[in-house]
């Protein structure tokens, strides 16, 4: 009787110590919420093995580890939502991953992986617009990447985030690289305005900008994004303050809040105006410095 009873002790003790042993050869993926704080080498290391926990043992496919990666980079995902979103891949009806999931309700990823052109069917008709570029390639409509009616193609390594276009409102990027023209549709018919500054080279229309109806033209380095112009297809107000920042001194001008919050309508100056850097609003004052003298008024 005590022999058998040994053995058994002997066989528990041995279990006890492999399963020890397995513990320390496999590591659990604990990492902070927030990986940005982690480099990048860590948030590869804490993504890969957390998948291969929930999958007992398999390996992240590469576009599924750089999707995250990107999405902790570039759009503040935390490691809970990565948690979820790799047990929703390993557990969904789909059967595995999906490269080209929406990332909400209403936008969807688009990926030209090694160069290649790939064509993405959006969940909605009509025009696209690409609302974050996730590539170090560059994402430049015409030139990498293009909209049809329910298609969007993305080649030479674009690979971006696109939202159904706004046929009435909204704004759209158009950017001048390396000081080459260029001319953007819209995709309203009128005119439009400049609502924000891009670039590090001046915005001034007449210029390195201009408007025609239904197309934007930048040029001489300009990037920027533009809306509608009041009174052609966008808003119905014509209220606007004119600030000058004169001999690079920071300068306040009256603004009234009742208008809704201002945001840059024209560049004047040949300095940039940025807004946070040379231009700002206070809530009832719009504040111009470093030779920044622009037109501002509701959006």
């Amino acid at each position: 009787m005590k022999k058998p009873l040994l053995q058994s002790v002997l066989v528990l003790l041995l279990a006890l110590v492999a399963g020890s042993a397995v513990a320390q050869i496999t590591p659990k993926a604990y990492a902070p919420e927030n990986l940005r704080t982690l480099s990048v080498q860590d948030q590869t290391r804490v993504i890969s093995l957390e998948y291969s926990e929930q999958s007992r043992g398999r390996r992240i496919p590469d576009d599924q580890l750089r999707f995250y990666l990107d999405q902790v980079n570039r759009s503040n995902w935390t490691f809970s939502r990565i948690k979820q979103d790799i047990a929703q891949s390993l557990g969904g009806g789909n059967g595995g991953w999906n490269p080209n999931p929406p990332s909400n309700g209403n936008t969807i990823l688009c990926e030209s992986k090694s160069g290649d052109a790939r064509r993405c069917t959006p969940p909605w008709r009509g025009q696209s617009r690409l609302v974050r570029q996730l590539s170090n390639s560059r994402c430049e409509e015409g030139a990498t990447w293009s909209s049809q009616d329910g298609l969007i193609t993305v080649w030479k390594g674009c690979r971006g985030e696109f939202a159904q276009g706004n046929a009435t409102g909204g704004t759209i990027r158009c950017e001048s690289n390396d000081g080459r023209g260029r001319t953007c549709r819209t995709p309203w018919s009128g005119h439009s305005r400049l609502t924000r500054q891009l670039s590090n080279a001046a915005c001034v229309e007449g210029r390195s900008w201009q408007s025609q109806r239904g197309q934007v033209y930048v040029g001489n380095g300009c990037r920027a994004e533009f809306a509608p112009r009041v009174g052609s297809g966008g808003g119905s107000s014509n209220y606007s303050v004119t600030c000058s920042s004169e001999d690079n001194r920071r300068k306040t001008c009256a603004y009234d809040p009742r208008q809704g919050r201002p945001i840059l309508l024209q560049q004047i100056s040949n300095t940039s105006c940025r807004e946070g850097y040379s231009w700002g609003y206070t809530g009832t004052q719009v504040w111009v410095d470093r030779g920044c003298r622009g037109r501002f008024g509701p959006r």
